[in-house]
């Protein structure tokens, strides 16, 4: 029945994710300081979009859902075990750096050698104006 195959899904993935708890939670922070610090420093620079507030949500709902398709193809097939490492890691990575540039537009870390790094990375946000 409809209900059972529901039930074998639902229990399928929060096996998942009970298995790979601080993956779903490194993801999840990540995304989400990066969202308070974009939604921040873009009130500073344009005022407040709800789209762009959103777009934090639609971020963490792609991802989380990529990390668990990731994770399911890791544990159903051998020798995939490095796919989260390879996907995964290099999106965090960048997700930092757009924290470090939000965090620095609005001045929550002031050190100018990180500015100038972080403006050359991330040219589609703009110079600090601070």
């Amino acid at each position: 029945s409809m209900s059972t195959i529901l039930a074998f899904i639902g229990t399928y993935f929060f096996n998942i994710t009970s298995d790979n708890i601080e993956q779903f939670l490194s993801v999840s922070v990540v995304i989400f300081a990066d969202g308070f610090f974009g939604v921040w420093a873009g009130v500073k620079r344009e005022g407040f979009q709800t789209r762009k507030a959103v777009s934090v949500l639609k971020t963490f709902g792609f991802w989380i859902i990529m990390l668990a398709c990731i994770l399911s193809i890791e544990k159903g097939f051998e020798g995939t075990a490095w796919l989260s490492e390879t996907i995964m890691a290099p999106f965090l990575v960048f997700q930092l750096i757009s924290i470090l540039k939000n965090a620095s537009m609005i001045g929550a870390v002031n050190n100018e050698l990180l500015t100038q790094i972080l403006d050359k990375l991330d040219n589609h946000k703009g110079e600090r104006g601070v």
